[in-house]
């Protein structure tokens, strides 16, 4: 029987075997991959697009949690935001009006993920307790004002990271978890339908931190985690991955895919956004930005998002930057970071209204900001 010693010679020796064949991989792929998306729409005399101060402003500040935001999410129809707070609530706000519609006091404080049920009725939330919550917005408040649980969806073994409804089914959600598993549940009945790695071999070795649902074809996800890979499911297969994406060099905090299905985008510690081709597994386009100047370090990309057209990519920064990229020339044409009422610390969240007419950012400063479009309408 061979020793622990010979055991860990053999692991080790397969390990760099592994590693040097991925790199093999990576070079061949990188010589037979001629082009990126930046240099050839250079090549066919593209230009970026240019963007006055004016063109996307800072229309309303939403003001009423008294912790960190960490999530927030839009209704797909109505005008509407949820957010998640260091302070344990949820807040529900009309982005119109910026009243606050409800106000959700968390049995568990430590709250991470937050969204919308497609049809707006309801709302789930995870954190530090391991569980999914689901709140119904139309059940009988208590006399404090407080909505109570209609569902508690527990089944992960390390924090809840991310929260998503399928498009259009209000009964099926996905978690991603610190337990490395991504899962798909039943919210009516709060069984776990299918689980996303774990002890298959082709899951993730790390926290998942981030996931986003295919909305072209809802049977397809991806998820981020701090093994610095993406990972590709099929909610109809969910013994392995379809495939695995490398690329970035730390944690990825957020995935999103592109708008029109094919493609989706990243945002990591090592302080890029990358691009890259669901089907090919190729890397499309590296979005990176010098760093500070004060500590010679590359802020972490904490959260982003796509325009409709896929034009624009909003990528908000750990140091209270908020990019705005021109996907095709991958050159920054905005930051909202330097314009007036932006945000005084880091950007933990972003997203965009279902009809692309305005962006959110939540913030550590304790706020929600609301960025509206008064120019672009149709390259936005």
């Amino acid at each position: 029987m061979a020793s622990v010693a010979e055991l860990k010679e053999k692991h080790a020796a397969a390990t760099a075997s592994v590693n040097s064949l991925r790199e093999r991989l990576r070079q061949r792929r990188q010589m037979l991959l001629d082009t990126d998306v930046e240099r050839y729409s250079k090549a066919q005399g593209r230009t970026p697009v240019s963007f006055n101060p004016t063109d996307l402003v800072c229309c309303r500040t939403l003001q009423g949690h008294s912790g960190k935001v960490y999530s927030l999410d839009w209704t797909p129809e109505k005008n509407w935001i949820v957010s998640a707070s260091q302070d344990g609530r949820l807040i529900v706000w009309n982005a119109l009006t910026s009243q606050k519609t409800h106000a959700i006091k968390l049995h568990c404080p430590w709250v991470m993920t937050c969204a919308f049920a497609p049809n707006g009725q309801s709302v789930a939330c995870g954190g530090l307790d391991s569980a999914c919550s689901i709140f119904n917005l139309n059940s009988q408040a208590d006399r404090d004002g407080n909505i109570p649980v209609s569902r508690i969806l527990t089944g992960h073994k390390g924090y809840v990271s991310s929260c998503q409804y399928v498009p259009d089914q209000e009964t099926r959600l996905i978690t991603s978890s610190g337990d490395q598993t991504c899962v798909l549940w039943d919210v009516t009945t709060g069984q776990r339908i299918s689980i996303f790695g774990g002890e298959f071999p082709s899951g993730h070795t790390a926290d998942v931190l981030s996931l986003s649902i295919n909305s072209s074809n809802t049977n397809m996800f991806v998820s981020g985690s701090c093994d610095a890979t993406v990972r590709l499911w099929d909610i109809r297969i969910a013994s392995r991955a379809v495939r695995t994406y490398h690329g970035h060099e730390g944690d990825i905090n957020s995935v999103k895919f592109f708008p029109d299905g094919q493609r989706f985008g990243t945002g990591s510690d090592d302080g890029t956004c990358r691009l890259f081709d669901m089907r090919t597994g190729h890397q499309l386009q590296v979005y990176s930005r010098e760093p500070d100047r004060n500590d010679n370090e590359l802020p972490t990309v904490t959260s982003i998002a796509f325009s409709i057209s896929g034009r624009l990519l909003f990528a908000g920064y750990s140091n209270g930057d908020c990019y705005v990229w021109d996907t095709l020339l991958a050159e920054v044409v905005l930051d909202l970071g330097n314009l007036q009422n932006s945000h005084e610390g880091r950007i933990s969240c972003l997203g965009l209204s279902s009809d692309g007419s305005a962006l959110c950012t939540g913030s550590w400063d304790k706020n929600l900001k609301i960025w509206a479009f008064s120019g672009h309408r149709k390259i936005v």
